[in-house]
């Protein structure tokens, strides 16, 4: 007779596409959480839940994964991580995916808020800001649990683009980006440190200049190389970390998308700023100076947002 496992916290995540599966899997590695791995393909969900708890006896992992179609397994999720869309190709920007992603979010949204009321959902589909701003507004959920995952990932590129410029290890490098999750995200260089020494003193303004166009297009890159897919590895990545700090109560500062309503100026809208995360999701929304062109910058990125948001007509 099979023994019933007492179910601990509970994740579900939306899409079994590389980011959601790879997203999966690190957190039972990680021994976080049970998952839920949901998506509309009958058998890819179930097949890659197997396929993982096949290597819990070797990796030695005990939290569970189960794959379904049926959003009622989904059911008293503590975090939902939202995945679910298609992704970019060569030549694609993020906005190109807004309609049909949008139409995907809607369905994905009102369905999890049936079954998990009290849930913080984690966004990753792109267009991002857009997408987060949309589940806020069909989940009817407070702003602090509906977050997006950009500005982890974004500043996670622009750490590894300056270790790589210095030949350090990126672990020693500590750096956040702002901004919309698309070509007009703000890298700031002033509050990037190797060690806690600003990278304004260790590389010139030329080579920062380089390094923050390449974070800016870093998604782009690496769909122009894999030609038909886009990244995994590091977005999967990002959303762990986020996920860890809400769930283990880590008050951790993060730069995410999260809801803007007067804070740096910018209202009614999603955008990544640094954030301390908790057990409550957005637990608060950090409030750092910046210079007039900076500011400028970031109100330029949002602004592009918002011209997204009204194609939605929400």
């Amino acid at each position: 007779m099979k023994k019933e496992r007492k179910m601990g916290k509970k994740i579900t995540v939306v899409g079994a596409g590389f980011v959601g599966a790879t997203t999966a899997r690190r957190i039972i590695e990680k021994n976080l959480a049970d998952v839920v791995l949901i998506d509309i393909i009958e058998g890819l969900p179930q097949g890659r839940a197997l396929d993982l708890m096949e290597s819990a006896p070797i990796e030695g992992y005990s939290s569970q994964i189960i794959g379904t179609n049926d959003y009622k397994d989904t059911k008293n999720s503590d975090i939902v991580v939202i995945t679910a869309g298609i992704a970019r190709k060569p030549g694609m920007s993020r906005d190109d995916l807004l309609q049909t992603n949008a139409k995907i979010i809607k369905d994905v949204v009102t369905k999890i808020v049936a079954e998990s009321p009290n849930a913080i959902l984690v966004l990753v589909t792109n267009p991002l800001d857009v997408i987060s701003y949309l589940a806020y507004k069909i989940s009817g959920f407070e702003s602090r649990r509906v977050i997006g995952m950009a500005g982890v990932l974004d500043s996670a590129r622009y750490r590894f683009f300056i270790a790589e410029a210095l030949g350090v290890t990126p672990s020693q490098v500590n750096a956040f980006v702002l901004g919309g999750h698309g070509d007009s995200m703000v890298p700031l260089p002033r509050y990037s440190t190797v060690n806690g020494i600003p990278i304004t003193q260790l590389l010139d303004e030329k080579k920062i200049d380089e390094i923050n166009k390449r974070t800016q297009n870093g998604g782009a890159e690496i769909v122009s190389l894999l030609k038909t897919g886009s990244a995994y590895y590091a977005p999967s990545a990002s959303v762990v970390e986020m996920v860890k700090s809400i769930l283990l109560d880590e008050n951790k500062f993060l730069p995410c998308c999260v809801y803007l309503n007067g804070e740096y100026g910018l209202n009614d809208i999603y955008c990544g700023v640094p954030v301390r995360l908790s057990k409550n999701g957005v637990e608060e929304i950090i409030k750092i100076d910046l210079t007039k062109k900076e500011l400028a910058s970031l109100k330029k990125s949002s602004d592009a947002v918002k011209e997204n948001i009204k194609k939605l007509e929400i």
